[in-house]
C-alpha cells in the first residue's frame, strides 16, 4: 500500500509541474493577447503611409536590410495595397500574430503612422520573416525578395476575397505561343507573373537604349533552331519552332524587373550599369504591335501608366545597397527612402537612376513600379 502510494506521489509531481508551466504560459499569452488586442483596436484607424499623415517615415537598417526596407516602403506607400492590408483577419492568438506576415506588416504600418518618429525599426517583421525561412541580415536580390514577400502575404490571408483583390492588383497575364515551322501546328498557354522580367541586352548582346526597346525585345518572336529545336508530335521529330509572347492583361500596379545582373560563361555574375531611360508615362498601345497583344479593346484602353516607384541598386554584385524613390499618390511629390533617411526629391533626381556605363558603382534602376492612370 505504502509503496503504491509512493509511486503515485512521484508520478503526480511532474504532472503538477507541467500544469503550473501551462498555466504560466497561458497567463503570459493572455497578457500578450491583451496588449495586442489594444493594438488591434487601433489598426482600423491606420490609413497607410501613402497618406503621409505624419510625414514620410523611414525604416532603420538592422543589418543588411536595405533591400527589405525599400520593398516595404513601396508596398506601404501604395494605397491600393494598404486598403487590402487593412481588411485582413487578425490572428486570434499571440503566437499566430508573431508569425503572420500581413499582420506584422500592418503593425509596422501602424507604428509608422502613430508616432512622430523620423524612423522606426522593422525588427518584429524581420523576425517573423525568419520563421518562414527568409534569411535575414544577408544581401538580397530585390526582385526575388519582392516575390517572396508577396507570396507570403497572399498565403497567410484567410479571406479569399482579399486574396483575389491582391492577385488582381499585381498579376500580369501573357500568352505563350509555340508554332512549328514545318507543319504550322501551334501550342498556346496562358501564364501569370508578378513581374515583367525585361532584358537590357538584345539577342546579339547589344545594349538596349530605352525601356520601350526592352519591351519590344521581350515580346519579339524568337526562332528556335539547331540545338534549341523542339519536338513536334505531328511531325514526330524535332523541328524549328517560332516562340512568341503576347500580352493578355496588365494589373493596376505593374512591376517591371530590369535584368541588370547577367551570368558570364564562367558563372560569374556581373552588373550592367549602362544608361537606360524610362518614361514618366508609359502607353503599352504605343509600344506593342497588334500581333504582340491578345486582349480586348476595353482591356487595352486601360494600358496607360504613370511611374510610381523605382527601387535602385548601387554598388556591385558582391557589395551593394538599395533605396527607393516613391511618388506619393496623395501629394504627387517624390521622396527618396534610404533606410532611416527620407527626403523629398525631384524627377531629375529620379532620372539619376537611369545608369551610366562609366559609373558601375552608381545608382541604377532595378525595379520599376508603374500605376494605371485611370483604374477601371
Amino acid at each position: 500500500m505504502g509503496q503504491r502510494s509512493g509511486r503515485q506521489e512521484r508520478s503526480k509531481k511532474p504532472e503538477m509541474s507541467l500544469s503550473e508551466n501551462m498555466k504560466a504560459e497561458e497567463e503570459d499569452d493572455r497578457e500578450e493577447n491583451k496588449e495586442l488586442k489594444t493594438k488591434d483596436q487601433r489598426l482600423p484607424l491606420v490609413f497607410g503611409v501613402a497618406d503621409l499623415k505624419n510625414g514620410a517615415v523611414g525604416l532603420y537598417n538592422i543589418g543588411q536590410t536595405c533591400c527589405l526596407n525599400s520593398l516595404l516602403q513601396v508596398f506601404l506607400m501604395n494605397i491600393h495595397f494598404t486598403r487590402i492590408l487593412r481588411r485582413i483577419t487578425v490572428p486570434p492568438y499571440a503566437s499566430l500574430k508573431r508569425n503572420n506576415v500581413p499582420y506584422q506588416m500592418l503593425l509596422l504600418l501602424e507604428k509608422m503612422q502613430s508616432g512622430k518618429q523620423k524612423a522606426v525599426s522593422p525588427i518584429d517583421l524581420a523576425m517573423c520573416l525568419s520563421t518562414h525561412r527568409v534569411n535575414m541580415f544577408i544581401q538580397h536580390d530585390a526582385a526575388q525578395l519582392f516575390l517572396t514577400l508577396w507570396n507570403l502575404v497572399k498565403r497567410q490571408m484567410k479571406d479569399q476575397d482579399l486574396v483575389t483583390k491582391l492577385s488582381d492588383l499585381y498579376t500580369i497575364c501573357v500568352q505563350e505561343h509555340l508554332a512549328c515551322q514545318i507543319c504550322s501546328s501551334e501550342m498556346k498557354r496562358n501564364s501569370n507573373m508578378l513581374t515583367l522580367p525585361l532584358p537590357v541586352l538584345d539577342s546579339n548582346s547589344h545594349m538596349l537604349k530605352t525601356l520601350e526597346d526592352c519591351l519590344q525585345c521581350f515580346f519579339h518572336p524568337e526562332e528556335l533552331t539547331g540545338h534549341n529545336m523542339c519536338f513536334c508530335e505531328y511531325c514526330d521529330k524535332k523541328t524549328p519552332f517560332l516562340q512568341s509572347m503576347k500580352l493578355v492583361h496588365l494589373p493596376q500596379t505593374l512591376t517591371i524587373h530590369l535584368k541588370r545582373f547577367c551570368f558570364e560563361r564562367s558563372t560569374n555574375v556581373y552588373k550592367l550599369s549602362h544608361c537606360l531611360p524610362f518614361p514618366q508615362e508609359l502607353d503599352f498601345n504605343a509600344v506593342l504591335t497588334e500581333q504582340q497583344s491578345q486582349a480586348h479593346g476595353s482591356e487595352k484602353a486601360a494600358w496607360r501608366y504613370e511611374i510610381f516607384a523605382v527601387v535602385a541598386h548601387s554598388g556591385s554584385t558582391n557589395s551593394g545597397h538599395y533605396c527607393a524613390y516613391i511618388r506619393s499618390l496623395t501629394e504627387c511629390k517624390w521622396y527618396c527612402f534610404n533606410d532611416s533617411t527620407v527626403c523629398q526629391v525631384s524627377w531629375d533626381d529620379v532620372k539619376c537612376t537611369y545608369g551610366h556605363s562609366d559609373l558601375n558603382w552608381g545608382q541604377t534602376a532595378y525595379l520599376l513600379i508603374y500605376m494605371k492612370k485611370h483604374p477601371q
